[in-house]
């Protein structure tokens, strides 16, 4: 397999980041933020090139380069994410025909093991991101103890050799340290989210012409949108407790609302059972435009998970002019102001997000105001500022180790 490193529109003479990924072609904010980055370093001039191995279909890109995996299943309980064992001889000769100054690891997967040994091959330094709480999401899905002890010891072990270790959020910079990796230099990554495919100049009614829920007045529901994985670590069982009690409230009051579900997962089948009866409408993954449309089309958004790193689809929410709720745990709870542009609300009670989730329902004044500080506040959250701090990073990580190899973290 021939695979050209070395594109001519990115080789600019400066510092060269070759960064390793398991999730290229998957509906996640990982995802979407290595595509991000992709496209901000070939619109900038600067030498990223990524690397995977996936059998499953993404956009080509000419700095992304795909190594057909030698083996690939689906993930048991997850069915739309994949395990594979990448071809790691290729890989590794490919990345020394790169000759990178730097290597980012973005996942602990086989993948990211193979860049990980191919940057200790090439003696160069290793940066990446702790996108994923893994612990904590073995902990929800597995409630094993001995589980989650494993899962926190192979984070030590993956990440103990990196130079840099950036992290979405304040609350996961002191979670990265509770797994003994005090001594890694730990840096939150600047927030950022695509402005120009989000935004509130998106919002098309028209949307919605399929399957409305209107009372026979004709008044619309006020929909309330979740996007993401439908899966037990986001926390979704509390959606499932609550929105029955939702759905009475809002009635009570004489109006009405719908559930709107943006993705997939293993919990869709019980989310829908305990949803049944009420207005819900499950749409499935979205991309492009049509997602823009989706965001910028409701009116409310719902993020309940207790173990994301940060929540891209926060972020995305607010720039398209959404009040966001979000749990107070995890890394959400900091791109939100509470009370201003959504509301931040007690992760263990099902009465404080029923009240929480029906009170902006119900107040068409007080949501629109935090929806517009919301679409106000994400505009000084630029992908494009993210990426430079991102790529500064990696720069003087380079210089560093150009003038001598004194790497500030090791397991």
């Amino acid at each position: 397999m021939k695979v050209d490193v070395h594109h001519p529109s990115l080789v600019t003479g400066g510092t060269r980041v070759l960064l390793w990924t398991d999730t290229l072609a998957d509906v996640n904010g990982p995802s979407r933020f290595i595509q991000n980055m992709a496209d901000c370093a070939r619109a900038s001039g600067r030498d990223l090139t990524v690397f995977t191995s996936t059998r499953k279909p993404h956009a080509s890109r000419p700095n992304v380069v795909n190594f057909a995996p030698v083996a690939a299943m689906a993930m048991p309980g997850y069915p739309v994410l994949d395990v594979v064992l990448p071809p790691i001889t290729a890989m590794v000769r490919a990345a020394r025909r790169a000759e990178p100054d730097v290597m980012h690891i973005s996942t602990p997967g086989p993948v990211g093991f193979v860049g990980v040994m191919a940057a200790k091959i090439m003696g160069i330094p290793l940066a990446g991101v702790y996108h994923t709480d893994f612990p904590s999401y073995v902990q929800r899905l597995f409630e094993d103890g001995v589980l989650t002890r494993i899962a926190r010891a192979s984070m030590h072990m993956f990440y103990g050799g990196f130079a840099k270790l950036f992290v979405r959020s304040d609350e996961y910079a002191r979670h990265v340290r509770e797994l003994a990796l005090a001594h890694c230099d730990v840096e939150r990554l600047r927030p950022g989210v695509d402005l120009s495919s989000f935004g509130t100049r998106f919002r098309d009614p028209s949307v919605w012409q399929e399957g409305v829920h209107a009372r026979p007045g004709g008044e619309a529901p006020v929909r309330v949108l979740y996007c993401g994985r439908v899966s037990v670590e986001k926390n979704l069982d509390l959606l499932a407790r609550i929105w029955p009690r939702v759905v009475k409230r809002v009635h009570t009051a004489g109006r009405e609302v719908e559930l709107v579900v943006v993705g997939d997962g293993p919990l869709r089948e019980d989310l829908e059972g305990a949803c049944r009866g009420t207005s819900v409408r499950f749409l499935g993954f979205r991309f492009a435009e049509e997602l823009s449309r989706l965001y910028a089309s409701s009116d409310l958004f719902v993020f309940p998970s207790v173990t994301d790193t940060l929540g891209q689809v926060v972020l995305e929410a607010q720039a398209s002019g959404l009040a966001a709720i979000v749990s107070d745990v995890g890394g959400p709870k900091e791109v939100v102001r509470h009370g201003v542009t959504g509301l931040v609300t007690p992760h263990g009670s099902d009465e404080a997000w029923i009240g929480a989730i029906t009170e902006l329902v119900l107040d068409d004044q007080r949501r629109a105001l935090m929806g517009r500080a919301a679409a106000a506040a994400m505009e000084a959250c630029s992908i494009q500022d993210s990426f430079e701090h991102f790529w500064g990073v990696h720069e003087t990580l380079a210089h560093r180790h150009k003038g001598a190899v004194n790497w500030p973290c090791r397991g």
